[in-house]
């Protein structure tokens, strides 16, 4: 039987959400809602489990929290200390990394939004505070930006300096501007850079790499900003050098993937320091099989060299895409050419992105800078 992410068996076809939401996870939560007087854990594991079917992961959400709400008290108060009551143990404190938690208790953010947004706002923000530090609640605290930014904010710069790494996390996580799956924020996307000012020193890589992905999300509207920011981060010294390191490629990845001159250089690459010659050894692909080309770098002086290249795609109606892959990232030597060589399958059944017939494009870049390009068949 395999196990799906929520620690539950599920079969090897098993959808993410039947992995996550079936009879064996939400026994599990009937069983902390049963330590609550009057509730009726096996009525609500019956009516969660048969309402199943036919939802999709987030709908499950909100329909096993609508069970769960049938037996809370209607009062917010009242009903966020009963969902308190009923947390599991905080995650391990122990941990650094990789610890989300179980999607099965993301029903107290979803009940602090529903019931606590308007009337109740900073019982309600109790409990996300509580409740992230079991499952993270970085989809709850974004209505409350939205809707109270001054007060969510002053929350988070104290939630900042807090003991437990998934409530800092949870700051970093929350008010990033392109949070995958979350509703958008109103928020200046410039606003939360006075947190990350102060968790990009910190100690655990889950803090680190959520503070990381918030730049690279800057990144996309302000690279400037990003790069700036980081060269001050290195200057200030708060964070170990090898974990700062670490930062600054993750948050430039897409600055960087994008050719952006400063990124580079805040990470050693020069432009001109190369030049390239491309060779496409299988002119002729067909869908499905393997384009091999060959790159060879040749230089006056040594320099570490980032080579990327970019397949230029065919779409219906003379449109074109681009999607820019990494090829090898190194030093090249005075009068020592580098040769490179790389077989890149052309996928016909990838399920994101359909390969169509015609003349297709590779561009090398070297350093953020397009140096050869040349053009193949795909049939």
């Amino acid at each position: 039987m395999a196990r799906g992410p929520d620690g539950q068996g599920g079969g090897a076809g098993a959808s993410l959400a039947d992995q996550l939401f079936n009879a064996g996870t939400l026994a599990d939560l009937a069983g902390e809602f049963a330590v609550l007087p009057g509730f009726d854990a096996e009525r609500f594991h019956a009516e969660a489990v048969a309402g199943l079917a036919g939802r999709g992961l987030l709908e499950r959400l909100d329909w096993i929290a609508d069970c769960a709400e049938a037996q809370l008290p209607a009062r917010f108060p009242a009903m966020a200390e009963a969902l308190e009551a009923a947390l599991p143990p905080p995650l391990d404190p122990g941990l650094t990394d990789d610890d989300f938690g179980r999607f099965i208790h993301a029903v107290p953010g979803i009940l602090a939004v529903r019931h606590g947004l308007e009337d109740h706002r900073e019982r309600a923000l109790d409990l996300i505070y509580a409740a992230t530090q079991r499952f993270s609640m970085e989809f709850y605290i974004r209505p409350f930006l939205n809707r109270w930014p001054d007060q969510t904010l002053a929350r988070l710069d104290l939630w900042a300096e807090d003991g437990n790494y998934h409530v800092r996390r949870l700051v970093s996580e929350g008010t990033r501007p392109r949070l995958p799956w979350a509703r958008n924020i109103a928020l200046d996307p410039l606003v939360p850079l006075r947190f990350l000012d102060r968790l990009h020193g910190d100690p655990t890589r889950y803090v680190t790499r959520s503070v990381a992905n918030h730049l690279n999300d800057i990144s996309k509207i302000a690279p400037g900003v990003v790069v700036d920011r980081l060269r001050d981060w290195q200057s200030v010294g708060a964070q170990e050098p090898r974990e700062m390191g670490w930062i600054t490629r993750h948050a430039l990845r897409t600055a960087i993937k994008r050719g952006a001159p400063e990124a580079l250089a805040l990470l050693g690459y020069e432009r001109g320091v190369a030049t390239a010659r491309l060779e496409v050894l299988t002119p002729e692909v067909a869908i499905g099989g393997t384009l091999r080309f060959r790159v060879t770098l040749t230089a006056a002086r040594d320099a570490p060299v980032l080579v990327d290249y970019r397949m230029i795609f065919a779409r219906p109606g003379g449109r074109r895409a681009e999607k820019v892959f990494k090829l090898k990232a190194g030093k090249v030597r005075a009068g020592q050419p580098l040769v490179l060589e790389k077989a890149h399958r052309l996928k016909g059944d990838a399920t994101t992105f359909t390969l169509h017939p015609g003349a297709h494009g590779i561009v090398v870049q070297v350093n953020g800078e397009d140096l050869a390009e040349a053009q193949f068949d795909l049939r």
